[in-house]
């Protein structure tokens, strides 16, 4: 049986050692180039930056309607811009404070209505009084309890004033009547007008009286 033997062949022509360097030069650029590719790769990928801008096409420009491009999409880290508020308005009417002020009128005095009547005549002397049930002069019915008087002048309805002078007190009578018919005595009153400014006991007084107008 015959052995089998391999050969080992040798290249010794130029041309094939310089086949041979030319293959094993690729062979170490090529591991070279792998090796730096899987070290790039083990890096982490980055995303790409997005373009919020929209993209116009010229169709659109020229039919009014200008469209977004699909591939636009909100950034994560984009935010919404703030709105200016709105800027308040005036109106062109002035304000009240702006206007004239007029001074406030002045309150016109008003006349006191008085209802005391003019002093026409005044005097002194003596005053009784009297309280018999009778006619008066004037044609009424006596009352005692009225505020009237006798007096031999004045016209009827005048209103006298009678002041006692020793208290100060004072009453208001209308005439009525005629008297008295005693010297010293101009005035003879009622029962009740006597009792306003004097004693009953005291029967006849010095009084000041005032015609009143």
């Amino acid at each position: 049986m015959t052995g089998r033997h391999t050969r080992t062949r040798r290249i010794t022509s130029p041309a094939g050692i310089t086949a041979s360097a030319v293959v094993a030069v690729a062979l170490a650029v090529g591991g070279t180039v792998g090796a730096v590719r899987l070290t790039a790769g083990s890096e982490p990928v980055r995303p790409a930056a997005i373009d919020l801008s929209p993209t116009l096409d010229p169709a659109d420009l020229a039919s009014g309607s200008p469209s977004v491009s699909a591939s636009a999409s909100p950034s994560p880290t984009s935010s919404p811009s703030a709105k200016a508020s709105p800027t308040p308005s005036r109106t062109a009417q002035a304000a009240s404070r702006g206007k004239p002020r007029t001074s406030s009128p002045t309150p016109t005095p008003t006349a006191k209505k008085t209802t005391a009547r003019p002093v026409v005549d005044t005097g002194s002397c003596g005053a009784s009084f009297y309280w018999q049930g009778q006619m008066t002069a004037n044609g009424e019915t006596f009352n005692p309890e009225a505020m009237t008087a006798a007096h031999k002048t004045l016209p009827f309805d005048t209103k006298v004033r009678v002041t006692n002078p020793a208290n100060g007190k004072s009453i208001t009578v209308r005439i009525n009547d005629r008297g008295p018919f005693i010297d010293g005595r101009c005035l003879d009153l009622s029962r009740a007008a006597f009792a306003e400014i004097a004693s009953l006991d005291l029967g006849h007084i010095e009084v000041r009286y005032e015609v009143l107008g």
